[in-house]
This record gives C-alpha cells, sequence and structure tokens, in this order.
C-alpha cells in the first residue's frame, strides 16, 4: 500500500505519545493525543509543501499544528530552499511588533537543534516608503547591492516570524517567495513513486516531530530547580535579536506563582505558559499569555503576573486551566541592547490567600466577572482576525 510507511510512523507515534515519561494522569494522555492529532497534520502538510526550487511560504505551526513551545504572539512561516539557488521574497511591512528572518541548515532532530547561517530582524533592510519590500536570498556575488543575503553551505529552510504585541490594533503584512531561476516554469507531474516518497518522509518528520520536542525540555528546562526562572539570556537556535527566561512549574491548587518583572523598553516583551507536552496552553479561550501591552503595568514599571488555578479576580491572572505542571516563558525581543538580571523576573510562590498582602498594587489590579470576559473575548476576536488577515 502505498500510505502503509505513513500508516506504520503513526502506529509507532502513539507509542511514543503512550509512553512519554511525564505522563501522570488521564488528561496527560487525552492532551497528547490531540498534541499526535496536529502533528499528523503538520508533517503531511510539510512534506506536501517540501518544494525547494518552486517555493511557498507555509504555516506548519498554529492553533492546532502545536510544537515547541509555540508563542501564541507569533505567526510562523517557513519556506524550503537550497543553497545554489537565488530567491526572491516580497511584501509589506504590518503594524506588528516585530518582523524577522532566519536561515536554517537542517531541521530540528532529537540530538540537536539547528544551526542558524542568518537571522536577522526587518530593521536590516531597505523598506519603501509604502512598506513594501524585496529581499533576495542567494550565492555570494562581487556587488550583490542592499537587501542581499547570502545563503551559506547546508541552507535549507527560510523562516519567517511574525510578532504582535497588540492583538486589537496590529495588523499583520504580507509576504511571498518565488525562486528567481525557476520561475515561469513548473515543477514536475506527480508521479507514484513521487508520492510513495512523500508519505515516507511525511512518517519520519512525525516521529522526529515529536521525539524532538519530548526531549527540549530535557535540554532547556528540567534541569532547572522547579518553581524558578533564568535570568535573560539569548534564546537557543539564533535568533540574534530575542532573549529569553525560562523555567518550570508545579503548584497546588492553593499555590500562586508571583512572577515579577520590569515593563522592557524592548518593542516585544511576552509571557505564556506551557503543557508538559511543551506546546502553549489554549491561549484563546483563556488568559494563558500576556505580552506588556495587553498587560497592567503597576505604578513602579513592574509587572506582576498571578499564575493560579482559582481566580483571584485580577488583570494579569494567567489561567492554568488544570495544568499543576508545566512551564513558564517571558521573551523579549526586536531588542537594541543585551539584557541582564535586572531586566528578568523574580519569581515566588505563596498561598492564594496571601496575594493581597503580597502585591503592593493589588487593589488597583482588580478586575470584574465583566470585564474578564471581555478580555476574553478581545482575544478570541483578535486570534480570528489575524489568522484571516
Amino acid at each position: 500500500m502505498l500510505t502503509q510507511p505513513f500508516a506504520d510512523a503513526i502506529v509507532e507515534a502513539e507509542k511514543v505519545i503512550a509512553e512519554a515519561p511525564h505522563i501522570r494522569t488521564e488528561q496527560d494522555l487525552v492532551e497528547g493525543y490531540d498534541y499526535l492529532a496536529g502533528s499528523i497534520r503538520a508533517s503531511l502538510q510539510m512534506a506536501w509543501a517540501y518544494e525547494r526550487d518552486y517555493p511557498f511560504f507555509t504555516q506548519s505551526t498554529g492553533p492546532y499544528t502545536k510544537m515547541g513551545l509555540d508563542n501564541p504572539d507569533t505567526l510562523y512561516f517557513n519556506a524550503n530552499i537550497r543553497e545554489g539557488r537565488e530567491y526572491v521574497v516580497t511584501g509589506t511591512r504590518g503594524s506588528t511588533a516585530d518582523v524577522s528572518f532566519q536561515v536554517l541548515n537542517g531541521d530540528y532532530s532529537p540530538v540537536e537543534v539547528p544551526d542558524s547561517l542568518a537571522a536577522f530582524d526587518d530593521r536590516e533592510i531597505e523598506i519603501a516608503g509604502d512598506g513594501t519590500f524585496e529581499l533576495r536570498f542567494g550565492p555570494a556575488k562581487p556587488d550583490p547591492g542592499p537587501n542581499y543575503f547570502v545563503l551559506g553551505p547546508g541552507s535549507s529552510m527560510l523562516v519567517v516570524r511574525e510578532v504582535y504585541s497588540d492583538w486589537a490594533t496590529e495588523r499583520r503584512g504580507t509576504i511571498q517567495i518565488q525562486c528567481a531561476d525557476t520561475a515561469g516554469g513548473a515543477p514536475a507531474p506527480l508521479t507514484r513513486d513521487g508520492l510513495a516518497k512523500r508519505y515516507g518522509v511525511s512518517g519520519k518528520i512525525l516521529l522526529s516531530r515529536l521525539r524532538t520536542f519530548l526531549a527540549f525540555p530535557k535540554w532547556f528546562y528540567l534541569n532547572l530547580p522547579v518553581n524558578t526562572m533564568t535570568e535573560p539570556r539569548p534564546t537557543p537556535g539564533g535568533l540574534t535579536t530575542q532573549y529569553s527566561s525560562a523555567g518550570h512549574y508545579e503548584l497546588g491548587d492553593e499555590e500562586v506563582m508571583i512572577v515579577t518583572v520590569p515593563r522592557s523598553d524592548a518593542p516585544y516583551q511576552g509571557i505564556q505558559l506551557g503543557s508538559v507536552w511543551y506546546l502553549s496552553l489554549d491561549y484563546i479561550n483563556h488568559q494563558t499569555s500576556l505580552t506588556a501591552d495587553q498587560a497592567r503595568v503597576d505604578p513602579d514599571g513592574k509587572i506582576r503576573f498571578v499564575i493560579s488555578e482559582r481566580d483571584p479576580g485580577l488583570a494579569n491572572w494567567l489561567e492554568r486551566t488544570g495544568h499543576d505542571r508545566g512551564y513558564v516563558q517571558i521573551r523579549w525581543q526586536r531588542l537594541s541592547r543585551a539584557l541582564d538580571v535586572a531586566d528578568g523576573p523574580e519569581v515566588e510562590v505563596v498561598k492564594f490567600g496571601e496575594l493581597a498582602d503580597r502585591l503592593p498594587f493589588h487593589d488597583e489590579a482588580r478586575v470584574t466577572p465583566q470585564e474578564w470576559a471581555a478580555r476574553i473575548s478581545a482575544r478570541q476576536a483578535a486570534v480570528a482576525g489575524r489568522m484571516l488577515g
């Protein structure tokens, strides 16, 4: 059967999920099977979109194809490329907080993060007054001109990230890619052998995707003491204008984690929670993430996030949604300076009943149930809008 390799991979993938070492409850397992479904969808899409001579941007990570502690504030686009070809990337700059470009050699695997061969944001490119731009990626040239970036040995993927800080007002731009060397031509027609290969590749992508991001937390999180966060540090993977602070939590129903961090001068600063599967929690229907623009900033210039299961009636509540264990990460992007410990978070675990005494601006931070419902409604509308924008 043509699809047998992929069917076999799904069976193996279900074993990977069922035998994951972090599973403690039936809900953990149910969420794992939901993660598997999204990974199956993404793997098929990536295999069928794999065309380096006639590429186009795809979104292989989104609300229903999550992976790698996906950032709720980011739209991820990727296109397959090859060294030796020249590619033209055109688009318009929207009003989002950040747009960055990264060239990778290879993909994430269970044993390593791919090398970043180039990483920059739109401050390094020339953009016309009407917001349009044209970039070229290709072999080294003696006089390449502006907006030309050399593809180093092993270049295999171009990743574009568009990052929101204010979901309600910022608008996404546009992005497209064309291989200059093949423009006007067409790829070879489908063959049975070609389809068989794509089904086989889909299975390999599926298993690699699952195994890789089961290993990721061990590399970057689980060696840290629980209920702590690191000082800001460059994010692994080569995003040169991004820092992050990471940690993992484990809280009882009467425990609350207070994360206090200065409001940064960076255009983007955001915090999010993740499940034991290293995935974002439901950020559409629950407030499981906040940017600095969405959060309430206290009069002393600091943001105090409250991570808890019970509703504290506060603007900066991050909902655990039943997850007593998970990950928490803060990202800063489009930086113009290095960050140090003074820019990073302070973490304290207290009893739920102690919140009023531990938060210096507790009363000012309170919201009514009606105000909270309005916040969730705004999140739902904003995500719906940007998915179709």
